[in-house]
């Protein structure tokens, strides 16, 4: 992996800003009235935090599917009836049973029994639940079936991995405050578990402390060895002086990083994660959202030590006001997820925003954030022009394709406001690529593989994760941006290590590499799960 950090440094240095720039202004389209159902995520304390989406095709039809938390409303299922691509975006609410239920903070799906069929851990304040995917959108319980422990906590963060050839994902559950301590809430924070599969099942979860009260986690290859790490970002307003940004090794056993091995102490309201390798080195740039300054996290050695320091400020990123109105006072960030949104080849930035209640030292108006990125690698806010700036209390959101037409749309879930969907209707954007990969068995969409992806001598790398955001995520393609290139070539990193040779992709076409034993196979346009 060293050597395919090198490759792309050289090649982005040589060759950032090579391909034909476009000129399309992001634009969105607001398609919220036509959804089924007015779907707000409410509660009191407990849902201050979460509010998570999962996006995943449960049917088997080549469009996405939502599965929305509700807080104290019931959770819902919102099946995509887009009826083909580019259309305008359609949803219904089937109501399958078992899946509304209250309490739900968000939800990851996964496939984790290896049958092909999407599975959703579905996180609440209170019993967790797992869900087993049979097809068609429905779904049976399965946590006592895969002796996954529900536990009795406020889960607000998750994220999941396979272990070298294990057949099912070890997977992390994190939780927030512990609401039994009699001194809390302050100074409260609750442990973690740690799920290892054993058996036909789960062994008894292992316990990853000390807890400062997550808010997301996500597993990532974060120096390109092949080893999967878990880091961990925590909510400095209830852990108050004691806590910090975790980042923990799980293989073999649990160890977490500390000043001697070069991570250093970060205080934060940590609130998201998301990764993505935006400098071209083959490393991932981490951003994670908080309470006025926003960071976005650049390794800073080769020698393998987790030393980070924060490029927000020199890249754009710090989204520390609101851009619109004349609130003085501090933003406060939620989701967050790199994408690009007008498929110029740069990744921007699409950040939720939203008091976490009526905290008075923060901004009440506080429009979400969408950071395009620049031939030069800066952001410059569009939110507001691109139809976006919600000023409602953003939390969970997801930016995906959901018609297929190779451009991202948006979710945007919100406390104590009816849910946002915005078609993304941007016109004169570039050229498109959209990649699912495929095993036989065990880790059936290659969590933890890396795609590779050269275009006009640019070359871009995607990790395939499971976790990260606030409190939900998605499964399915993966899209590149390709700018105005109008052929491409694209490798698979597999989560075992082994480099699969480079095959020519279509251009604005959805392909599916599927790998049996030594031998590896492109279709595009299916098929679809």
């Amino acid at each position: 992996m060293t050597n395919l950090r090198s490759c792309c440094r050289l090649i982005w240095v040589v060759l950032l800003g090579v391909a034909t720039p476009l000129a399309a202004d992001p634009a969105f389209r607001d398609l919220s009235d036509t959804l089924p159902v007015t779907h707000v995520y409410a509660g009191g304390w407990e849902h201050f935090v979460g509010g998570g989406v999962a996006v995943f095709d449960c049917d088997s039809n080549g469009f996405p599917d939502l599965y929305v938390a509700g807080g104290d409303n019931p959770a819902r299922l919102l099946r995509n009836t887009t009826p083909s691509a580019g259309a305008p975006l359609s949803f219904d609410f089937p109501e399958p049973p078992g899946l509304g239920l209250t309490g739900v903070t968000g939800a990851y799906p996964l496939d984790i029994d290896g049958d092909g069929h999407l599975d959703l851990f579905v996180m609440r304040v209170g019993a967790n639940a797992v869900f087993r995917g049979l097809g068609n959108c429905q779904f049976e319980p399965a946590d006592a079936a895969w002796t996954i422990a529900p536990g009795a906590g406020w889960t607000t963060a998750f994220s999941a991995t396979w272990e070298g050839a294990a057949a099912r994902p070890t997977f992390a559950v994190g939780n927030y405050v512990d609401r039994a301590d009699p001194n809390g809430p302050f100074g409260a924070c609750d442990t973690h578990q740690l799920f290892r599969p054993g058996g036909d099942g789960y062994l008894p979860p292992e316990t990853i402390a000390p807890g400062f009260c997550t808010l997301s986690m996500l597993f990532t290859d974060w120096r390109g060895s092949g080893q999967q790490d878990l880091w961990i970002s925590n909510d400095r307003h209830y852990y108050v002086t004691e806590g910090r940004e975790q980042l923990f090794r799980v293989s073999p056993v649990l160890q977490e990083y500390g000043d001697g091995d070069g991570w250093l102490t970060q205080k934060l309201w940590g609130m998201g994660i998301a990764s993505r390798d935006i400098t071209g080195d083959g490393a991932p740039e981490i951003a994670v959202t908080s309470m006025a300054d926003q960071k976005l996290y650049s390794l800073t050695t080769s020698d393998g030590a987790p030393t980070y320091q924060s490029i927000a400020w020199p890249r754009g990123t710090t989204a520390q006001l609101p851009y619109i109105g004349d609130e003085g006072r501090p933003s406060t960030g939620w989701h967050v997820q790199f994408g690009d949104v007008d498929n110029d080849g740069r990744d921007d930035l699409f950040i939720a925003k939203g008091n976490v209640d009526q905290m008075p030292d923060s901004a009440m108006a506080d429009p979400d954030n969408l950071l395009m990125q620049q031939p030069d690698g800066i952001f410059l806010e569009y939110g507001d022009g691109a139809g976006v700036g919600s000023t409602a209390r953003g939390r969970g959101a997801a930016v995906t394709d959901l018609n297929r037409d190779g451009l991202l749309d948006l979710v945007v879930v919100q406390r104590r406001a009816p849910l946002k969907l915005y078609q993304n209707v941007t016109t004169g954007a570039g050229n498109w690529l959209k990649l699912r990969l495929e095993q036989a068995a065990g880790n059936r969409h290659a969590v933890g593989a890396k795609i590779e992806v050269q275009a006009d001598g640019v070359s871009a790398l995607r990790e395939v994760q499971v976790g990260g955001g606030h409190a939900g995520g998605q499964a399915g393609f993966a899209h590149f941006g390709l700018g105005a290139a109008t052929s491409a070539r694209v490798r698979v990193i597999w989560p075992d290590g082994t480099a699969g040779p480079w095959a020519s992709a279509e251009v604005n076409g959805h392909g599916v590499i599927a790998r049996a034993g030594e031998i590896e196979t492109v279709t595009w346009d299916g098929p679809k799960y």
